[in-house]
């Protein structure tokens, strides 16, 4: 199970989806009207996403898409410009990815990154070939010649390579700018043709000026007006969800996440009371969150809510189950069951919302939403004989700009940094044993303990998850001059910018004693606290 399906909003489902799969990639993504856009060509590369992300941080829109879309799609888009990713390919290889040669005839500016800029070296008469040592890693640049992408940025600066291919000579017509450690031509230009390329990657951190190269390239370049925000879209949303549903009714499926909570607020603001909430407490939340939920979207925003108290229910189904994926199914099915009859009492509700990000449309095909909903969608796998319309205001934007638009929306700031949780729940969070009411109490104690201390040290932002894992095992303690024979509570904080990639966190000392001290002597049941170091990979976020 890959860990994008082990997010929040009761995503309950098993298959893995490539990330470079698309299964429609006509479909453009809705944006403002009086936004400039660029497309992002995928060829494969690790950064392909960082790099759409980038240029929107320079308030330019990007749509992200297969290389093998064609001149026609891109065209359609009516982008500024385009720029080529990185990919892990060699240009001479048999089956790499192709440059379609149109695309440079399109009349806008092209810029080629790394495996990009080979493509357009290649296709253009440049040589490129295999160098004796590879670059990879940090980089030294060093600029001859500054033109556009370079203007007013120092001669010599690092940089971030990943390659082995290197551009040995520019097509005929092209300036060489740049060379680095082991690239000749690290970076060129054709003013006339508005081409451009360079080696390195300036989307990664470890590339301190290539958010100015960009900069330069959507700006000075392509013209682009960089007004693109995400909350710039909001009113825009709004306007497409009222348009979307007229008077129709409207369900969704609210887990308290960040996606789903801001997908319901925005439709709530759309078309009012038109809009039914269904908030289905399985009793794995962590501790207090089913109550936080309730008195934020039905008492603060006075939103028709419907909570449904079902941890009897689920606690019954997943008796002497400890198996992982069985749970996982056993909570699916239940969670589809309790939503089938809550949504059916709303009555004659056509619509959906769902809050589908542009990382998930990216990874789990490109299309536009099915009327029939798919089991890698957000609520609980629904079944493919459950139809509605489904309404995806968020599906143009990344995690980072979802958390932008719950704060102009108004969402409290506690939920808008929630960190992501498994749909599960704390279930799969117990490992090795079943999911006990004892248990899921001890381990929503731990929990609470955890976040109670990495809030106070002012850390709970600087991590993408943290959260305690309790196995089934016991160990042989002694408290009070007595042997005791307790649980073993497992800490784990990670950092990371998508999931896809994460590093354990280095939380203080100091922290880890109090957090420890804290657990063992308020919790009698837990006598030893330890700390997982793994990092992804080789292992995952979650336990299971």
């Amino acid at each position: 199970m890959s860990e994008r399906h082990l997010g929040e909003d009761h995503s309950v489902v098993t298959a893995d989806v490539a990330a470079t799969e698309f299964a429609d990639e006509s479909a453009p993504i809705d944006v403002p009207h009086d936004v400039d856009g660029v497309v992002v060509l995928d060829y494969g590369g690790q950064y392909s996403q960082l790099i759409a992300r980038r240029v929107r941080e320079c308030g330019v829109f990007s749509e992200l898409l297969p290389h093998h879309v064609g001149v026609e799609e891109v065209a359609r888009r009516k982008p500024r410009g385009l720029i080529l990713s990185g990919g892990p390919a060699s240009v001479y290889s048999q089956d790499a990815p192709k440059l379609e040669a149109a695309l440079l005839e399109l009349g806008i500016p092209v810029l080629g990154i790394c495996y990009g800029m080979q493509l357009v070296a290649h296709e253009l008469g440049g040589r490129v070939e295999s160098a004796e040592v590879g670059e990879y890693g940090r980089s030294q640049l060093t600029v001859h010649e500054p033109g556009v992408l370079f203007a007013g940025l120092p001669a010599e600066q690092p940089c971030w390579m990943s390659h082995r291919d290197t551009v040995f000579e520019p097509p005929t017509g092209f300036t060489a700018l740049a060379s680095s450690t082991q690239s000749p031509v690290a970076a060129f230009e054709s003013r006339e043709r508005d081409i451009y390329g360079i080696q390195f990657h300036p989307e990664v951190v470890h590339t301190p000026y290539g958010q100015d190269v960009l900069t330069h390239f959507l700006r000075d370049v392509c013209g682009c007006a960089m007004t693109w925000s995400a909350a710039s879209i909001v009113e825009e949303q709004i306007a497409r969800i009222r348009a979307q549903v007229g008077d129709g009714k409207v369900v969704c499926g609210l887990s308290g996440g960040v996606d789903s909570s801001v997908a319901a607020l925005l439709v709530h603001r759309a078309i009012g009371d038109q809009l039914t909430c269904v908030f289905v407490d399985h009793g794995m939340m962590r501790k207090n969150e089913g109550a936080q939920v309730v008195e934020t979207f039905r008492d603060y925003f006075k939103v028709p809510l419907v909570a449904v108290d079902a941890e009897d229910r689920f606690l019954e189904r997943l008796r002497g189950v400890s198996e992982p994926e069985q749970k996982r199914k056993i909570i699916g099915a239940e969670f589809i069951r309790v939503f089938e009859e809550e949504a059916a009492k709303v009555g004659d509700a056509k619509f959906l919302v769902q809050g589908t990000l542009y990382s998930d449309v990216i990874e789990s095909g490109g299309g536009t939403g099915a009327s029939t909903i798919k089991s890698h969608h957000n609520v609980g796998g629904l079944p493919d004989d459950l139809k509605f319309e489904l309404v995806e205001p968020l599906r143009a934007l990344f995690k980072d700009e979802v958390r932008a638009v719950g704060t102009e929306i108004g969402l409290p700031e506690r939920m808008v940094w929630r960190q992501p949780f498994p749909g599960p729940g704390l279930a799969i969070r117990i490992v090795g044993g079943e999911a006990t009411k004892e248990r899921l109490d001890l381990l929503r104690d731990a929990d609470h303990i955890l976040q109670d201390e990495i809030r106070n040290a002012g850390l709970y932002r600087d991590l993408w998850q943290s959260f305690c894992v309790l196995p089934d095992v016991r160990t042989v303690g002694v408290q009070g001059d007595e042997r005791t024979y307790g649980y073993v509570v497992v800490i784990r904080a990670v950092t990371s910018d998508d999931a896809m990639t994460a590093d354990w966190a280095r939380l203080p000392y100091d922290l880890l004693e109090q957090i420890a001290s804290r657990m063992i002597n308020e919790l009698r049941e837990v006598n030893r606290v330890v700390l997982d170091i793994t990092s992804k990979p080789p292992g995952t976020i979650e336990w299971e």
